[in-house]
């Protein structure tokens, strides 16, 4: 990392979690060239990362989404962006930054889905990158997540800025209710019985709403209603 020149800005302190060691480490080493730039921690699971965040008080926190075993890179985001203060228990001998400010959450990842997107940046993310960035692109989006401005890779926010312009399928008030109870993992039988309706009606109404929204499944029906945020 290159030193603040005397009387300079403090450099942003980062805490990188991700769960592949050798990608860690290629990230690690990236970031000790970067200006600016001060890598306080690791990690390699969202609940190490919390813990860490808790005891070291980074500014921003580089996160990839799937992270293995343990609660993946969208909860934690959640829980590190909208959780209690980041203060924590410290280990013993380390000391506890205790600032109370919840970091900013910076995405680093190889999923760019509408969902992966959608999911992390409802759950507080600052911003959104793909690993197949320049360095220039990730050091600088850094820099503007230690700000608490916007992020995102060029491909990603071209998806966010489509699917801001694609109108919502126009589903009618029973098209909604069945499909909110398909939500709640329920058959067509038991949909029927729920909204006293027979099971070829419900039928009917599911292979309207597969076409209104593009699928062929009850979980891509229940998946594309919550990323277009149809469901109560």
């Amino acid at each position: 990392m290159t030193e603040p020149a005397a009387g300079g800005p403090a450099p942003v302190r980062i805490l990188v979690c991700d769960d592949h060691v050798v990608v860690r480490a290629g990230l690690l080493a990236l970031l000790d060239s970067a200006p600016g730039i001060e890598v306080v921690g690791e990690a390699g699971t969202g609940e190490e990362a919390l813990a860490l965040a808790a005891r070291l008080a980074p500014d921003v926190v580089l996160m990839d989404l799937q992270l293995g075993a343990g609660i993946d890179g969208v909860e934690t985001t959640r829980r590190l962006t909208t959780g209690a203060p980041i203060t924590g228990t410290p280990t013993t001998g380390a000391p506890t930054a205790g600032t109370g400010r919840a970091p900013h959450v910076l995405v680093l990842t190889t999923y760019d889905t509408d969902a992966d997107i959608t999911r992390a940046i409802e759950a507080g993310a600052t911003g959104y990158l793909l690993k197949a960035e320049r360095p220039e692109e990730l050091f600088a989006a850094i820099h503007a997540a230690a700000q608490g401005r916007t992020a995102l890779s060029g491909p990603v926010a071209g998806r966010v800025m489509a699917n801001l312009r694609k109108p919502r399928p126009a589903l009618t008030d029973r098209e909604r209710d069945i499909l909110a109870q398909l939500a709640t993992g329920l058959g067509n039988r038991e949909i029927a019985r729920a909204l006293f309706i027979s099971e070829a009606t419900v039928k009917t109404h599911l292979r309207r709403i597969y076409d209104k929204l593009g699928v062929d499944t009850r979980a891509g029906a229940v998946a594309v209603a919550k990323e277009q945020r149809l469901l109560p």
